[in-house]
C-alpha cells in the first residue's frame, strides 16, 4: 500500500494518519495526556450532584457546530465531556446529527475515551426490554450519512473490531457488581430512520445476526476509530422492534417509558465506570 498520509488540525497540533496509523504530531500540547472521557447521550449526567467543576463550552469545528454545547466537568476525579446526541430536548433527527462535528469536537477538547448511551430494539428473544448490552460488532443499514473524516484522501481503517475491549469489560464488570442485567456482546444494525422498521426488515436484521438495532452508532463508532479514540456503546434495550409475535409493535412512547425506567441504572453504570479507566494505552488508539 502506499504511504498515504492526511492531517486533521485540532487547534493545539495536528493528527497525523499513515495507511490507517494513528499518530499525534503535537505543537502546543498533547491531547493525549491523561484520561478524559466522553459522554454521548448521558442525560442527566451533568447534574451538579454528580458532576463537579461544570462549565459549559460551544465548541466549533471545521465540520460545523456538534449537536449540542459540551458540559466539561468531573465525575469522581475523573476529567469528563458530556454531549447531547440528538441536542437538550431531543430537536435533532438521526440523519440530522452531525456526527463528525460530535466525535471532532470530543477530540479537540481532548477524549481519550467514549461511552456512549443508546435506546435500542431487541432482535432477540433473550434480550429483554430493560437490558443492557455491551456490544462488540455492527452492521451498517445507513444510507445518507457521510461516514469518515477522509473525504480528500483515500484511508482505509481497520474495523474488525470496531468496538474498545477494554471498556466493554469494564462495564461487564461494573454491571455485575450493581446486579443489573446485561449481555457482555452482540451485534447492532444501525437503520438509517427516522422511521421504525417493517416486519419485513426486523426479521431479514435477524437471519443477518443482528441482536438489537439502533439509529445512532453509525457512523458514531467509525469515527471515533479514525480518530484513535476507545469508543464502546452501552445499549438499552425498551422493545422488541415488531419482529415479535404477540408484542406491540415498537412506539416513541414505548421507547421513552423504558428509557425512563433505565436511567437510573445507566447512570450508576457510567459513575461505577468512570472511575475504573485507567488504560492510556489501547488498540483503539493505533
Amino acid at each position: 500500500m502506499d504511504d498515504e498520509r492526511v492531517k486533521l488540525d485540532f487547534g493545539g497540533g495536528y493528527y497525523l494518519f499513515c495507511n490507517s496509523t494513528f499518530f499525534h504530531e503535537g505543537t502546543k500540547g498533547d491531547f493525549m495526556q491523561g484520561i478524559k472521557v466522553g459522554i454521548i447521550g448521558g442525560s442527566g449526567m451533568d447534574d451538579p450532584r454528580l458532576m463537579k467543576n461544570i462549565k459549559e463550552k460551544r465548541a466549533k469545528t471545521p465540520y460545523g457546530n456538534p449537536s449540542s454545547p459540551l458540559t466539561i466537568g468531573k465525575i469522581n476525579g475523573v476529567d469528563t465531556v458530556v454531549l447531547a446526541r440528538h441536542g437538550k430536548g431531543h430537536s435533532i433527527y438521526p440523519t440530522g446529527v452531525n456526527f463528525r462535528a460530535n466525535i471532532y469536537a470530543l477530540k479537540k477538547e481532548g477524549c481519550t475515551h467514549i461511552l456512549a448511551t443508546t435506546a435500542v430494539g431487541s432482535l432477540r428473544e433473550k434480550i429483554k426490554p430493560g437490558d443492557l448490552v455491551f456490544v462488540d460488532q455492527f452492521i451498517d443499514f445507513t444510507k445518507h450519512r457521510p461516514l469518515t473524516f477522509h473525504d480528500e484522501k483515500v484511508i482505509h481503517t481497520p474495523m474488525s473490531q470496531p468496538f474498545c475491549k477494554e471498556l466493554r469489560s469494564l462495564l461487564s464488570a461494573s454491571a455485575k457488581e450493581l446486579k443489573l442485567r446485561h449481555h457482555k456482546e452482540g451485534t447492532v444494525i444501525t437503520i438509517e430512520g427516522p422511521r421504525f422498521s417493517t416486519k419485513a426488515e426486523s426479521h431479514m436484521f435477524r437471519s443477518w445476526g443482528a441482536d438489537v438495532i439502533n439509529m445512532s452508532t453509525v457512523p458514531e463508532v467509525i469515527l471515533a476509530r479514525e480518530l484513535g479514540i476507545c469508543y464502546q456503546t452501552i445499549a438499552m434495550s425498551t422493545d422488541y422492534d415488531c419482529w415479535k409475535e404477540g408484542e406491540e409493535p415498537v412506539t416513541w412512547d414505548m421507547i421513552l417509558s423504558i428509557m425512563k425506567k433505565n436511567t437510573d441504572n445507566v447512570r450508576r453504570l457510567l459513575l461505577n465506570t468512570i472511575a475504573k479507566i485507567k488504560n492510556t494505552e489501547c488498540g483503539c488508539m493505533t
